[in-house]
Parts: C-alpha cells; structure tokens; sequence
C-alpha cells in the first residue's frame, strides 16, 4: 500500500512539480519506505509516490514505473494473483525486470488496455500515463478497498490518495452543505445515489468497479466507465453440502492470496466469527508443510467491564490455535487526545467511536513490527451477518407465499435471541415493496427537514436540493439489500475508515472475504444459506462448524467492531469536548442556539439517533 498523486496541465508550469512534493508529503505516513517523482518531457504530466514495500522490496520496485518506453504507473494496493497473471504474460512473450505486482500491471493494459482490469483479484488504485497516446488511465478496486480523489478544472486535472494532498496545494476545501445535513440527521456518510460526491465540493471520488480516462488535449472532462457488476438476479442449483465445499475452497484460495508478501503478514481478531475464520484458515495453511511455524500475530482492541468486551472469545483462538495476540484499550480521554489526530486521516465524518477503535489496532501493530494485517470486513454484508436483514429475508421468505416456513423462520430467530422488528408494515412491506421504499425515503426526508437541532437558516442552504442522497432500494428478496449494502452504501464506508486507520500508521489492511469470485458465488446462492433456522451468516457458520470453537461459531449475539462508547460519553471529558463542538456548530448557523440547553444524550456507537456524535464529527470538518 503506498500513497499516489498526480498532476496533469494544459500548460507546462515551472511551479508543478514543487506542488506534486507537497502533495506527496502531505501523504507520506501512507509510504514511509521511499518516494519518487517523474514528469514527461513537455512538463505537463507530472505523477509522484510514497512507496510502502511489501512486494520485491529492492529498489527496482520504487515508483514511478516505467514500461516498454511508453507507460509510467503510480499505483496504490496489491494484485494478489500477479504471479498467475504474469505466468501467462510470459507466455505471451513479455519480460520482467522485477518481483513486484506493480510491473504486472504495466504489462497487463499494454497487452488488454481496459480488459486488464478484469484479470485482477486485488485492491487497487492506480494511474497509468500512456506517453504515445497521451492518455491517462485510472482505475479502482471492485469494492472500493483502496482510494481515488481528482479535481478537475479548465483541463487540468489533479488526483490523489487523500484530499489533504488536494487541499495542500491549494485547492479549496468547501464543505457540502447538504452531505453535511444528511450526515447529521440522517448518519450518511456517502451520497449513494452519486457515488462520486464527497463531503467537499469540486472533488470527487473515483467510484469502486470503475475506471477513468483523461486526455489533456481533447481539454474535456474525465470520461469514467464501470467495468464490474454483481448479478444478483443469477441462481445456481446447488447442495448445501457441495455449496459448502466451494465456498471454504474459494476462501482458502483467497486467504492464500493475501499471504503472499515479503514483510510478516498478522491478522486483525475481534473474537467473532469473521476475523476468527480467517485465523483458523492462516493457521491451517501455515501449518500444512508440516514445519513449526511460528506464532501468527494478532491485534485486538478490548475494554474490561465493558459488557460487550470480547476477551474471552479471543482468548479461546489463542487456547486453540498457534497464535500470540496483542491487545490495547483506550479510555474518554484516549479519545479526546486524539481525536483531532484521527479526523485528520479520516478527512470525512463517521458513525461512531468505533473507528477510534480500529485506528488503535492499526497502532498496535506499528508497535509490533507488523506491516500487513488481514481482517475480517465485508463478510457481514456479502453472507448476511447483521440482525437487520431478518426482517428482509422473512418478507422475502414471505412474499413467495410460504407462510408456514415464515413462522417457522420467525420462530427460530427468536429462540436464538436474535433481534429483528416484525409487524404488519413488514408484511405490507413483503407484498408492495415498492411503496415500502418510497415509504422509507419520505420518512428519511422528514429526519432531514424536522430535526430540532437544524437552523432554518442552514436548512436553506440546500434549497432545490431537499431529496438529494436520500434513496431506499426496492427489496424483493435478500440479494436486493445485500447487494444494496454491499455496493451501493455500507461496504465502502467501512473500507475507506480502514484504509485511513491502517495508512495512518503505515499499515496494510487486506480483506479475504471481498475476493471477487468468491463475493460472487455466495450471491448466486438462494438465500436459505444465508439466512437458516434462525441463523445469520448460515454458510460460513456451516463451512466453519468443528473447526473453530463452539462459542465463536454458534454465538447468537453480534456484537460489532464496538467500544464502550455510551460510558465514555457519559464522562465530563468527552462530554465537555461535545458540548465545544455544538457551539461550534451553533456559531457557524449549523445548530440552533436552543440546542446548546439540551443535555448530551449518551448513546452506543451503533445506536440509530447518535446526534451528540455526529455534532462532534461535523465541527471538525467545518
């Protein structure tokens, strides 16, 4: 993982590679290792990299790359089937100088230009400038893992890892009033239905599964085009049994993929059943040549007395499995000393402490000397893992006119505790899930329009623009919001907070379960092994069964990545810092002076009205 910036002119301008130092930088905690800079002879085209090495670590690896005296990379990520696809590469008749993944893809679009992209497995973000036909191509990850920022202005166009590269030479940082009024009221923190949108105006994000062409001379904007799709309409006829089989088969192959580095490689573990599948199948693979390897790191974050602390569902992986864990824990006043620290990295607002969290994992294993870690994310939105799509898979269950296996569903769930809503709107929803969405969308509407705390005044700024990132996907089955969740608004969210946490600390995160193929197949199973006899995330449960213990495979409660949030802000420190930022807010015409008389509400960091933590997210971006 490294950190990209980039800067292409009409004009040569003396000043631009100057400008292109600062941007790197302002990033260099994503790259540590090394930097480069390259420009084209005409001094138009300039691209810089902070490099942090995992693959061929020689300097024959340092970027920006060349290739076939045409190309030049930056590139941000891992390609972990780059040795597949230079095997076949070879046979093609081309020549490597180096070990790294990143000359795999120079020679992948010179031999399938935009078809390059569907060859990967990996998380990426790069910038291939073509000299001969003075185009650049940019592209990013299936799922969004890894990051793409431009601005764009009378044909010049500009890119970066992080908007604070942006920001650092100049470019204007203008909040979005109306993503700012939906954060607040409503928790988005992506505009879903304009994937593009940030939270700043006149820079935009490069949306996953997509890529990008820019040619100086046509002075036209950007042209982006996506190159993947989930099919979520697509069923295959399968066995539970056969089923299992090949998910553990494409899991195992996507865990062995993401090993693949020159510098030690840990594994983040919460004690759920996600990041503990991973740690099994580490385990099994390390072991599988018979020679004592030796002890995995892991990296946790737990907090004592906490109810939901996860200690000793860790402690039972580290009984089980050759494994040496690390904790840390944080305190209210963790939190505050590093609060400003974390929305630095973090650039835009987000849901709750929980990310604090994660960033103190990431810490830890800079501590320690590890730079790669895997973990878990992605599987609760690809194997149906939250509570929240019971009700979708029993309306779905439901709307095929099985109303005997719902109340047997129904009646599953709550004998595991399982907490799920279910009344007469979900059986209206089950039949006319058209209105339902449009149901939903107008009460959204409403939280935005009616929240007490909103200025009049503020609300006007985003006159004309009232229904903007307010949407609801039509659900008729549970692939619908899986797949909404999944590539739409939940996923990417996550990733971006984890690219920000790990990079912060020079870190690499990699996430087996968004191997394509493998996301792919469980959506093209039916949703019974998904969702099965009062059990989320069946499938990986089944796949799962005797091999990790009992309590982390049949847990019944899901606890998210999540800290003692409520107690914390229950504490004078937090809650002063609180109390600050609404002022803060109030002043800038944001809040209404009559909010500054209410209390702070505690809450938990998942809780749905978790105002007070969105008003102190808000002031830091402000």
């Amino acid at each position: 993982m490294c950190g990209i910036a980039g800067i292409l002119l009409q004009a040569p301008n003396p000043m631009a590679p100057v400008h292109l130092k600062k941007m790197t930088d302002t990033i260099a905690h994503r790259g540590p290792d090394d930097e480069g800079q390259w420009s084209n002879t005409t001094n138009t085209v300039h691209l810089g990299h902070r490099r942090l090495s995992i693959i061929d670590l020689s300097k024959n690896a340092t970027q920006p790359m060349s290739f076939a005296n045409r190309y030049q990379i930056v590139y941000n990520g891992e390609i972990y089937n780059y040795t597949e696809v230079r095997a076949f590469l070879q046979n093609m008749g081309y020549h490597f100088s180096t070990r790294s993944d990143t000359e795999v893809i120079l020679a992948a679009y010179d031999f399938w230009k935009e078809k390059c992209l569907q060859q990967f497995d990996g998380m990426f973000a790069f910038a291939i400038w073509d000299e001969k036909e003075e185009r650049l191509f940019a592209a990013r990850d299936r799922f969004g893992e890894k990051p793409f920022y431009y601005y764009e202005d009378g044909g010049h166009f500009i890119f970066a890892s992080e908007m604070k590269a942006l920001w650092s030479i100049g470019i204007e940082k203008s909040i979005d009033n109306k993503m700012l009024l939906n954060y607040i009221t409503l928790g988005h923190v992506q505009n879903c239905i304009d994937k593009e949108q940030t939270f700043f105006e006149d820079i935009y994000s490069l949306p996953p599964a997509h890529y990008l062409i820019f040619e100086p001379a046509s002075k036209q904007l950007s042209k982006i085009t996506r190159y993947w799709s989930i099919n979520k309409e697509t069923k295959i006829d399968i066995s539970a049994a056969d089923a299992i089989e090949k998910f553990t088969a494409l899991f195992t192959g996507s865990v062995t993929g993401r090993l693949r580095s020159d510098v030690p490689v840990g594994s983040s573990l919460s004690g759920g059943l996600d990041s503990s599948a991973i740690v099994f199948m580490i385990d099994q693979l390390q072991n599988s040549d018979e020679t004592k390897a030796a002890k995995l790191q892991t990296f946790s974050a737990v907090f004592p007395a906490f109810e939901n602390d996860e200690s000793k569902y860790i402690q039972s992986l580290v009984s089980n499995f050759n494994i040496a864990n690390h904790q840390t824990t944080a305190s209210a006043a963790d939190l505050v000393n590093n609060f400003e620290k974390l929305c630095y990295h973090q650039e835009e607002p987000f849901p709750s402490s929980g990310i604090f969290a994660q960033y103190k994992v990431f810490e830890l294993a800079k501590q320690q000397g590890i730079k790669v870690l895997l973990d878990g994310q992605g599987a609760d939105e690809v194997l149906a893992g939250y509570p929240k799509y019971i009700h979708w898979y029993l309306q779905e269950v439901l709307s095929r006119n099985k109303l005997g296996a719902t109340q047997v569903e129904r009646n599953a769930f709550r004998k595991n505790n399982q907490p799920f809503r279910w009344d007469v709107k979900n059986i209206f929803a089950a039949f006319l899930p058209s209105h339902a969405a449009m149901q939903l969308e107008k009460n959204e509407y409403h939280k935005t329009i009616r929240h007490p705390d909103i200025s009049p005044d503020f609300l006007k700024l985003s006159a004309g623009r009232d229904w903007e990132g307010i949407h609801k996907p039509i659900v008729t089955k549970l692939n619908d919001i899986l797949h909404f969740n999944t590539t739409e608004m939940g996923l990417e969210e996550l990733l971006r907070f984890a690219d920000r946490n790990s990079m912060a600390h020079g870190r690499e995160v990699r996430l087996p379960f968004l191997n394509h193929q493998l996301v792919e197949f469980v959506f093209s199973l039916p949703s019974q092994l998904k969702m099965h006899e009062g059990w989320t995330k069946f499938l990986l449960r089944k796949a799962m069964d005797k091999k990790l213990p009992d309590d982390i495979v049949w847990r019944k409660l899901k606890v998210g990545f999540e800290p003692p949030q409520k107690s914390w802000m229950e504490e004078p420190v937090l809650a002063e810092y609180i109390m600050e930022a609404k002022k803060k807010l109030a002043n800038a015409g944001i809040l209404t002076r009559r909010s500054l008389d209410k209390k702070i509400e505690p809450l938990p960091a998942h809780a749905d009205k978790n105002y007070d933590w969105r008003f102190l997210c808000a002031a830091r971006v402000i």
